[in-house]
């Protein structure tokens, strides 16, 4: 039986169901299953273009490490990325002091990809390659307008959750 998520978007009041992909990513799954619920500020991405995402403590007892690699997320596809403190700072990205990002903690980065054309480069470092751990299976077209509305109106306020679908 498939697992699971409902990702949600609070203030615009949208959701979407994403099934987890326990074969090809069973590492990162069970990492998220078990962290669940996880959410915070919401942000829209600035290089990789049709990506929202949230950024939270670093909750997986062991790393999982990459699984299922990708640097071109397609529409639907729901992202994990790792990040150590040094590479998202307030000063270099834009987050403000009081975001779940510090500069002594490791991060992990959840995101969901809603359209096409993306590519995941980041001036400052390179490619960044993430693990595609869930693919979104009800509720991508009006989650794609919500994130749009997310990247033309603004992300303040927002929060991005993820939680245990209850079907």
């Amino acid at each position: 039986m498939p697992r699971l998520m409902t990702v949600t978007l609070e203030k615009r009041g949208v959701a979407c169901v994403a099934r987890l992909l326990d074969e090809q990513a069973p590492r990162t799954c069970a990492a998220v299953w078990e962290a669940l619920p996880l959410g915070g500020d919401a942000y829209h991405a600035k290089y990789a273009r049709n990506e929202v995402y949230t950024l939270v403590p670093r909750f997986a007892d062991r790393e999982p490490g990459l699984e299922n690699p990708t640097v071109t997320p397609i529409p639907g596809d729901v992202m994990y990325f790792s990040f150590e403190p040094w590479q998202l700072t307030p000063s270099s990205h834009g987050y403000g002091e009081q975001d779940a990002t510090s500069q002594h903690e490791q991060i992990t980065d959840l995101a969901i990809f809603y359209g096409r054309n993306n590519l995941l480069i980041n001036g400052d470092v390179g490619w960044v390659v993430g693990t595609v751990f869930a693919t979104i299976v009800e509720g991508l077209d009006e989650m794609a307008a919500a994130c749009n509305d997310v990247w033309r109106a603004g992300a303040t306020g927002e929060r991005l959750v993820y939680a245990r679908h209850d079907g």
